[in-house]
């Protein structure tokens, strides 16, 4: 996989403004606000800035967090994990591994088969092939 590589300045004009507060500045929308939180049809996720695929729909499931959460990602490839001390709190970063955007947190408090809960932002995503 070919890694993308661009400016801030470059990201800044092909993003909008709050994809761009998430994705390269690591930000975070508000709970219940996603619009995939309550999605459960076919297909599968992109990455926003980028598009490659980061989650099949068949792995998504209803935590109650507020945010959009998979139990895991199509490959292990296809997403990075850094730790993130920001906030007074230990958590683990997921990005995008093609083009270094942020797209949420993983926690160790998910379903089987994994045990892992991916909270992703709606906005970090982007559906292709979906059934509603």
């Amino acid at each position: 996989m070919e890694k993308i590589k661009k400016t801030e300045s470059e990201w800044e004009a092909q993003l909008s403004p709050q994809l761009f507060h998430i994705a390269r500045g690591k930000g975070t929308e508000p709970p219940f606000s996603g619009q995939y939180l309550d999605f459960h049809g076919e297909g599968v996720f992109l990455c926003a800035a980028c598009g490659q695929e980061l989650f099949d729909a068949e792995t998504k499931f209803s935590s109650g967090t507020g945010w959009p959460s998979f139990y895991q990602p199509i490959s292990k490839i296809v997403v990075e994990e850094k730790t993130d001390e920001s906030f007074g709190m230990i958590r683990t970063e997921v990005t995008c591994s093609r083009c270094g955007s942020h797209i949420g947190h993983v926690f160790g408090d998910g379903p089987k088969p994994t045990g892992q809960r991916y909270c992703i932002n709606s906005l970090s995503l982007k559906l292709s092939a979906g059934k509603n």
